[in-house]
């Protein structure tokens, strides 16, 4: 079984305070192609908003998560205005972002995180109260979650 602790709000906020931050300080090309920079919409101001993402390519298309789910504002601003500006590694480029909640596709990538990047998305994982990572756990845990595919498009 999973358990259902979710990380407390002192862990988002301190997660927003460092995002805010990242992208005027941070390099994205020495990043090893683990983050990437979005900026979407706001949905309430119409401004711009900037949120550096771990992300992963698959299948022409880049994949980010949210780990608060369909409640991270980077999420409900695509909700809203799904046409985002992607900056990775050494490129920008405008883009269309689909959510994805279907937590089937969200165990999908959750097992490629894995695959790829083992001992960091374990602890990512430790985070969401996860202490097993076979299919049926990360499924229950992907009932929480939600996914962007960001595909290169006109915005």
């Amino acid at each position: 079984m999973v358990n259902t602790h979710r990380p407390p709000n002192v862990f988002w906020r301190i997660m927003r305070f460092l995002n805010r931050r990242v992208p005027n300080s941070v390099r994205l090309e020495k990043m090893g192609g683990l983050v990437l920079v979005l900026t979407t919409t706001g949905r309430k101001s119409g401004l711009p908003r900037v949120t550096p993402l771990q992300y992963e390519e698959e299948d022409d298309a880049i994949y980010v998560a949210a780990g608060r789910g369909q409640d991270a504002d980077w999420f409900r601003n695509i909700v809203a205005q799904p046409r985002v500006v992607v900056q990775v590694k050494t490129g920008r480029w405008r883009g269309v972002a689909e959510p994805i909640t279907d937590p089937m596709q969200i165990a999908d990538f959750l097992e490629l995180r894995l695959k790829r990047h083992p001992h960091m998305v374990r602890a990512m994982l430790l985070s969401h109260g996860l202490l097993r990572t076979d299919r049926a756990h990360l499924e229950q845990l992907a009932a929480r979650l939600a996914l962007v595919a960001i595909r290169p498009g006109i915005s």
